[in-house]
């Protein structure tokens, strides 16, 4: 029996993306059945994109720390380049020319690449795109009919325009980090995180499949700018109205919660945790009664929620003896099951472990040749008829350039030795 066509199948997509934010919006497009092309440099690697350098040596690799050097065994390997875990974990279902982008030539291969394909998205700083004639207003004398989606950090006007910025960086002037921490500590204290790059993929990805669907009915392509620190700002958009409307600067809360009793609990176990919220009386009776009804939970600082919010110091203090005798998943399990909402705090090795997550399948193998097979995170969404599954593991530098050039592009063979010839064409770097 034939599997269902995928919802993009039949989309073109050309990418110039770069670290986090652009990939991951062509892994969104790819999940739902879009040929992604990933156009990458043969002579220059992006920061960050398929890892902090292209050759590290194993004396290099063996001194970082974290995910940044979860390579497969902890090993270089052949070609590292492959082998990066920030690249992997959003390169399925993708393919992978080589060009290089500076040369004339390279530009004559882009602009056929631009003229075969429905979108092309990229997420470099606007000049970038100058110096390589990539523009919209370029671009669409190639491609009249074209979707262009551009997602630079502070969008494409403005004195920030030209400005390089990480997730971390958009967090911070999206304002993100002003409301993150313990109110006892200042921002140098947090963690970096990276929200800002996933929500502007998603948004990107939103945005292509509007102008798909515009497209179709009218025929006509389309310029769209997703600024990624515009695009965080209204995931935090209660801060800013309440600024606006009171003036009102909203100060940072730790684990706690504007109205509802929250908190983050110890567990037994090494540094497991449980993340617990109370929002109302029915709630706490619930809560009280998994707990048994221990006599403190009758005090008269816990009688109503005001008071219990009043004293919520007291009152972790209580929660933390009985989360201490409890595995994170138990103490979660009980709550829930009362009614209480309660997650267990999940490491890497717990989210594989996770009965939950292995009954929905939600990790897939995927081979790819530089790295074996992995269980990788899947699609972040389920289909009843056209269920986005892994079809191909992590793309390779260049690994697909014969199909490109030639089925995509319609090199001949004479071109294609000749682009070869001239360092376009390759899987390796320098």
């Amino acid at each position: 029996m034939n599997e269902p066509r995928l919802p993009l199948q039949g989309v073109r997509v050309a990418a110039l993306t770069v670290v986090w934010a652009g990939p991951y919006a062509t892994a969104l497009l790819s999940d739902l059945g879009a040929e992604i092309i990933r156009i990458e440099s043969p002579k220059y690697s992006p920061y960050l994109t398929r890892g902090p350098t292209p050759r590290p040596t194993q004396e290099y690799l063996d001194a970082m720390t974290g995910w940044s050097c979860a390579m497969p065994d902890r090993l270089v390997g052949e070609r590292p380049w492959n082998r990066w875990p920030l690249f992997n974990a959003h390169a399925r279902n993708k393919l992978g020319m080589t060009v290089d982008l500076t040369s004339s030539s390279g530009q004559e291969v882009a602009d056929r690449l631009l003229k075969a394909s429905d979108i092309f998205i990229q997420n470099n700083v606007p000049e970038t795109l100058e110096k390589l004639q990539l523009t919209y207003d370029r671009v669409s004398t190639v491609n009249p009919g074209i979707i262009m989606i551009s997602m630079p950090a502070f969008g494409t006007t403005g004195p920030y325009k030209n400005y390089r910025a990480l997730g971390v960086n958009n967090e911070g002037v999206a304002g993100h980090n002003s409301l993150r921490g313990y109110a006892d500590m200042d921002a140098s204290a947090q963690s970096p995180i990276f929200s800002a790059d996933a929500a502007a993929g998603a948004s990107a990805a939103f945005a292509a499949m509007a102008a798909l669907h515009h497209k179709r009915r009218t025929g006509k392509g389309q310029y769209i700018e997703v600024s990624q620190s515009e695009n965080f700002l209204p995931y935090l958009g209660e801060y800013f109205m309440d600024y606006f409307m009171n003036r009102r600067l909203s100060e940072t809360l730790g684990n706690r919660h504007p109205y509802a009793l929250q908190g983050c609990y110890p567990c037994s176990g090494d540094d497991k945790w449980v993340n617990i919220s109370i929002f109302d009386d029915a709630q706490w009776q619930a809560f009280c009664g998994v707990l048994g009804h221990p006599a403190w939970t009758t005090e008269q600082e816990f009688s109503t929620h005001e008071e219990r919010r009043q004293h919520q110091d007291a009152l972790d203090a209580h929660i933390s003896q009985w989360t201490e005798q409890q595995a994170s998943q138990t103490a979660m399990r009980f709550l829930q099951e009362a009614g209480v909402p309660a997650g267990a705090v999940l490491d890497q090795h717990d989210a594989y472990a996770d009965p939950h997550l292995a009954v929905r399948g939600f990790f897939q193998p995927a081979y790819q040749e530089d790295c074996g097979t992995h269980l990788y995170p899947g699609a972040p969404f389920r289909m009843s008829v056209t269920d986005p599954k892994i079809r191909s593991g992590p793309v390779r530098l260049g690994g697909d350039n014969e199909y490109v050039y030639k089925r995509v592009m319609g090199y001949s063979d004479e071109e294609y030795e000749a682009l070869t010839a001239e360092g376009h064409i390759t899987m390796e770097y320098p």
